[in-house]
């Protein structure tokens, strides 16, 4: 799954920490995010899309593998 999470939090000026601390994750769990090598849960994804005033599917994309086609 693809995300906008980095290019968004640039947008606004946040730091990593920053949106860590107010979506009570670690700054690891972000980069993590950032770098496609963790998906969030249903909870922490609308706890972002929330922080961003946006909705989930803005933020996350969601690409079918070859055997869903």
């Amino acid at each position: 799954m693809k995300n906008r999470l980095e290019e968004l939090r640039k947008q606004r000026g946040v730091k990593q920490e920053e949106l860590a601390e107010r979506l009570e994750v670690s700054r690891q769990t972000i980069g993590s995010l950032e770098n496609g090598r963790y998906n969030p849960s249903i909870i922490l994804a609308i706890k972002i899309a929330r922080f961003f005033g946006m909705s989930v599917e803005e933020i996350f994309i969601y690409e079918k593998d070859e055997e869903e086609k």
